[in-house]
């Protein structure tokens, strides 16, 4: 097997859809020897700010000596970046070594219940974390908490980032409802540490503490002026951030007994740490501005427009925007658009995009028409907007993706490893 063919492997599991449930994971891993019961993790959730926390979290433990597991969705660019040891991606012979041990597990299951992408790269992550003896793993759920496929190991701590409307055919369409969803991660005993301030949402994280046993940290925005954050200027910029740096400092904090840290450590592991699509900055040949956030639902893109006026105040980008049809993206694109300058409306490189003559019509009323322009993908856009000093590039993080591919800033896999980012609609009766 190459590589190639590994990658094409796990691109037709896409078929197999998005389901929600911990059976076939189970089985899986069984099958595989239950290699998370041979690590330690930190699990979490949340709708906006898993990665970034989860990267923070990472940074700090690696800055402590330890080796640290990173695993995330989706990926940016590369399939790789979704399984990392001390932030270096699995190899490519690796990967092909997983997938050929996935294979075999594979035909002890029925075609009509094979597992789907996610759950197989879920112990695929899972097989190479162990063999690769990590001290800690930082595992970011895919989506909800309760049934996602990462739901299968007990955590040290689980960290719930916030809860805000996303992914609301799958989650349900209240807070209430999605925060229980999202508190299905927590585990008797377990601390749980949590962002939230939505009071729905916080309830049910409190009730289902409460019902566990298990303690529970909540962090606030007095949190983000406190030692040491209240002179520490962090690499990943934007207010939001520094929420999801008081949360991986009390995380760390709560841990201390069981993964110490010292204070240089924890400074240096905040002071370093990197996250690309989340107000990234891209400078073009002449110093134009290129500004790359993954914005991808309503709460998303106002943080988004909250941030622009902090760091760029007075200016209007040039918007390229593109949006998945199952997020909110009418909601979405009438927040962004008084924002910008001239919009460009794209679509994603996904099967899920929403068109850009939707967007734009969407969006009618809200802007001047002369600026509103629709292209028929991202690479057009870029070049008729070649002469704007600012552009701004979200909607979704597949589109960043593909906005760092084309402006040079991430190397461009032969094999077309964003489309493993796709999946077919979930089969009925799989998704409950």
């Amino acid at each position: 097997m190459t590589y190639a063919d590994a990658i094409r492997f796990l691109y037709d599991l896409r078929l197999f859809g998005l389901k929600l449930g911990l059976e076939n994971t189970r089985r899986l891993a069984a099958l595989a020897g239950n290699p998370h019961t041979r690590l330690r993790f930190i699990h979490v959730a949340g709708t906006n700010g898993k990665g970034s926390t989860c990267a923070m979290l990472e940074s700090i433990y690696r800055a402590a000596g330890l080796r640290v597991g990173l695993f995330t969705s989706p990926h940016l660019v590369s399939f790789s970046e979704r399984l990392q040891v001390n932030r270096q991606p699995v190899s490519q012979a690796d990967v092909v070594r997983l997938v050929e041990g996935a294979q075999a597990l594979l035909r002890e299951f029925r075609t009509d219940h094979s597992p789907t992408f996610f759950e197989v790269v879920t112990v695929m992550a899972l097989r190479w974390f162990a063999e690769q003896r990590c001290d800690l793993v930082i595992w970011e759920t895919g989506m909800g908490g309760r049934l996602d496929a990462t739901n299968i190991v007990t955590p040290l701590a689980s960290v719930i980032t916030n809860i805000q409307f996303d992914h609301m055919q799958w989650l349900g369409d209240t807070l209430a409802k999605i925060a229980a969803e999202k508190a299905g991660i927590i585990k008797p005993g377990v601390p749980v540490l949590t962002a939230t301030d939505a009071p729905d949402a916080l309830a049910v994280i409190r009730d289902t503490a409460r019902c566990l046993g298990t303690p529970l940290h909540e962090v606030s925005a007095a949190d983000t002026v406190r030692h040491p954050l209240a002179g520490l200027d962090l690499p990943l910029p934007g207010e939001h951030q520094r929420m999801n740096a008081a949360l991986a400092l009390a995380t760390v904090e709560r841990l201390q007994n069981c993964l110490p840290v010292s204070s240089d450590a924890l400074i240096r592991g905040l002071a370093t740490v990197r996250w690309p699509g989340r107000l990234q900055v891209v400078f073009g040949p002449a110093g134009q501005i290129n500004l790359l956030d993954g914005a991808h639902n309503r709460a998303g893109v106002a943080t988004l427009t909250a941030a622009l006026a902090r760091l760029f105040p007075g200016q209007k980008p040039a918007l390229i925007v593109g949006v998945l049809r199952d997020k909110e993206w009418t909601e979405m694109c009438r927040v962004l658009v008084p924002h910008a300058g001239k919009v460009w409306f794209v679509p994603v490189a996904n099967g899920r995009t929403t068109t850009p003559q939707e967007l734009c019509a969407a969006c009618r009323g809200l802007h001047p028409a002369e600026n509103m322009r629709v292209s028929a993908s991202l690479a057009g856009a870029l070049a008729q907007s070649a002469v704007e000093p600012f552009r701004l590039v979200t909607g979704s993080l597949y589109l960043v993706g593909e906005a760092l591919e084309l402006l040079g800033a991430a190397p461009v896999p032969v094999n077309g490893e964003r489309g493993l980012n796709e999946w077919a609609m979930p089969a009925p009766g799989r998704n409950v």
